[in-house]
């Protein structure tokens, strides 16, 4: 398979692309800098994630696109709106209609109505990234053009062991018998890839968690 990955170079989407590549898909890397790719078994196509003409360009003959943007380090978390409305144009004229979106978990629910955010013990400085990322799941809710799956994390995501175990949900927080919410970046990028090969959750959204 051709997968096309946005935000490669990060935490996650770096595991992202090695779980597939150790797969034997081929994944481009749509970034600014070329030279800013460290693993050299990727492709590389240049391209704006908030420019829908050069998406367009970079992600046209691909399979699948995944997303794994965040805000670079001081940007409004605005952005995140701002790329996804122009990934959301440039997958409609490169025809291709599968995409993959690493989200957030602020917005899953850790009681009926209540989402992670809005609880009291949710960390201020994390709030404007995560009401960025609801926002987004709304835009990708009212989607019916292309086959998309948001998938949000659970509440710690860090870089660890790829153990091949997690257990998948839907709109709720999971937890642990230690009622504890988190998941590997490696293993979250091995659910992902799993999700790509065989989908299960066509427009909408899963959770990710041990």
């Amino acid at each position: 398979m051709k997968i096309a990955i946005l935000g490669a170079t990060g935490t996650i989407g770096s595991r992202i692309a090695g779980e597939a590549l150790t797969r034997g898909h081929q994944v481009t890397a749509v970034v600014r800098d070329a030279g800013k790719l460290v693993d050299r078994r990727l492709s590389a196509a240049i391209g704006d994630a908030t420019n829908a003409d050069s998406l367009a360009r970079a992600v046209k003959g691909h399979d699948a696109v995944v997303s794994a943007i965040g805000p670079a380090r001081g940007a409004s978390p605005s952005v995140l709106g701002e790329a996804t409305r122009a990934l959301i144009d440039a997958l409609g004229r490169a025809g291709v209609k599968r995409v993959l979106i690493v989200g957030g978990a602020g917005s899953l629910e850790v009681k009926p109505g209540l989402q992670l955010v809005d609880t009291p013990t949710f960390p201020a400085q994390w709030k404007p990234g995560a009401l960025a990322h609801r926002d987004v799941l709304q835009m990708w809710r009212k989607n019916t053009a292309l086959d998309w799956t948001y998938l949000s994390p659970a509440a710690l995501i860090a870089p660890g062991p790829r153990t091949g175990r997690y257990r998948t949900g839907g709109d709720q927080l999971l937890v642990d018998a230690k009622g504890e919410s988190r998941i590997s970046a490696e293993d979250f990028a091995a659910a992902l890839v799993d999700e790509l090969e065989k989908p299960r959750n066509l427009r909408r959204r899963m959770t990710v968690a041990y």
